[in-house]
Formats: C-alpha cells, structure tokens, sequence
C-alpha cells in the first residue's frame, strides 16, 4: 500500500496500523471517519464519493509527504473511501506513528483536514426524503 490509497471497496485498517509500527516508534494515533445516519436534521440512507483518481492520489501522497517534514512523526498512511457507503461504513483512515503521542495525535488531525480540503474528492448524499445534495467543505 502506498501512503495515501483511494478504496472502491471496505478495508480492514489493521494491515495499515501494522505497516506504520517501527522500533522507533513510541505512539500511534489514528482517525476513522464513518458515514452518519443524518445531516443538518435530515435522514441520510447513503452517500457517494466521487473523486478525481490521478489528482486526487498525487495531492495525497503530498499531504503525507508534507506532514512528515512539518511534524516529528515517523510515517503516516491515508485511505479514503470512492463509491457508495452506507451508513456505519468507514469513509476514510488515517494513521500515524511518532516517538511521542503529541506529534502523532497533532498530524493525524492536520493530515485529515488537509485531505478534506485539498483532495478532489466529493461527497452526494441521498436522504430519506428522496432528495440529495452535494457537500463540499468550507
């Protein structure tokens, strides 16, 4: 796996985690994004992530790459889900090691929000009501 992977289909994160364990590592932080049942008071049945594939792993790999010179953290992996979800299902995985607990919780959280703002990836959901939106972030 590279360090940052778009999935068409559910992963198990553990394979993930285990790539990042090293002797030089002392903590490990991760993030798992999961799909909610609603938004702003409306009952989502699901959603779908689109993404521009080529961009889209470039940028990540980045984000990854930026994140291990602006942080002391030993190695970072990114993956985030395209397609459909429902709810409950794993959208995106982040995962870092580091020597120390702080650096590792810090760009797994910087990590994350980059991907959510410069990733060209986009989110439709379906709602209960029969209608749908795209979101996009701020």
């Amino acid at each position: 796996m590279t360090r940052f992977a778009l999935s068409d289909a559910a992963f198990d994160p553990a394979p993930l985690r285990r790539r990042l364990q090293s002797p030089q590592a002392g903590a490990f932080a991760s993030f798992e994004g999961w799909v909610r049942d609603h938004h702003a008071g409306r009952a989502v049945l699901g959603l779908r992530y689109e993404a521009y594939a080529a961009l889209a792993e470039a940028e990540g790999l980045r984000i990854i790459a930026e994140a291990t010179r602006r942080f002391d953290i030993a190695d970072a992996a990114c993956v985030h889900r395209v397609g459909g979800l429902a709810p409950g299902e794993m959208a995106v995985w982040v995962g870092v090691s580091a020597a120390h607990r702080g650096p590792a919780f810090d760009a797994c959280r910087w990590i994350l929000d980059e991907v959510k703002s410069r990733v060209p990836i986009w989110k439709h959901e379906r709602y209960a009501d029969g209608s749908s939106d795209w979101l996009h972030p701020e």
